[in-house]
């Protein structure tokens, strides 16, 4: 039996929440409260000819909008890497909060793989309540119910292989449709966790972030998380700025600004 597809993966940071503290980042806060930093980032995996952008970040504008620090645009960023945006073919929305499936126009080829209990929590009645929809943005829901009918979305029911050594496994937790992307590298199983766990301390002292739509599935997804890699370390938090301390750039000038997450760790 041939062994599974070996990907490469990055990732790519765009934008900054440089006056978050740790009370922030943790259900209940944090009695020992300090300055922890968000990074926003996206992700591309690519290997056997294809290339998968993980969720597609905000804009500048939206950074505006939000109090956050736009550092370069995602689309750009892929063309530094060899994969100019209009060439992306499949995006992966992990979910559909404001930071990761905003810049909506930037992929005009791509179809968008999403869960079902995602696009039907993003535009069902829990979407009444202001909480509940605090960090989603209108017209991001909009510009993918405009995909749907332009038949650019595949949507998913749970979890799928969607191409050999690259699987969706949903989560939910965060969200009701929250999914994980798990990759196969030369280093075995990676798990891009994005929201299932914003920091590595947030699994790894089960501690949930305070944006929860369910408990238990948070909790019971930080466990699956570990499982589904092939080591801990191969588990990459969503906004920890500690992965690009941990993981080298792929070129000196991409320092600060790209990961790549399937080379050995720098350290853990």
């Amino acid at each position: 039996m041939p062994e599974p597809e070996s990907y490469e993966v990055f990732a790519l940071r765009y934008a900054e929440n440089p006056g978050a503290r740790a009370a922030h980042n943790f259900l209940g806060g944090d009695p020992h409260d300090r300055p922890m930093p968000l990074d926003y980032f996206v992700w591309l995996v690519r290997g056997g000819g294809r290339s998968f952008v993980v969720d597609t970040g905000f804009s500048a504008a939206m950074a505006a909008q939000r109090g956050r620090r736009f550092i370069a645009c995602p689309g750009e960023t892929l063309a530094r890497l060899g994969l100019p945006p209009d060439r992306v073919s499949d995006v992966i929305l992990t979910h559909m909060h404001y930071d990761h499936c905003g810049n909506h126009d930037l992929f005009p080829q791509a179809r968008y793989h999403l869960q079902d209990r995602e696009m039907a929590h993003a535009t069902g009645r829990c979407m009444c309540h202001r909480p509940l929809r605090a960090a989603y943005e209108a017209e991001d829901v909009a510009a993918m119910v405009r995909k749907v009918f332009a038949d650019r979305v595949t949507f998913h029911d749970g979890d799928v292989e969607l191409a050999p050594g690259l699987f969706l496994n949903h989560v939910g937790g965060h969200t009701a449709g929250l999914q994980v992307v798990r990759v196969r590298t030369r280093r075995g199983w990676l798990v891009l966790a994005s929201d299932a766990s914003h920091f590595y301390a947030n699994m790894e002292e089960a501690r949930p972030f305070p944006i929860v739509h369910d408990m238990q599935a948070m909790l019971d997804g930080h466990r699956l998380l570990y499982r589904l890699a092939s080591a801990p370390e191969a588990v990459i938090p969503g906004h920890d700025p500690l992965v690009l301390a941990r993981y080298p750039a792929p070129h000196g000038e991409m320092a600060g600004l790209v990961a790549r997450l399937d080379a050995d760790p720098l350290s853990s």
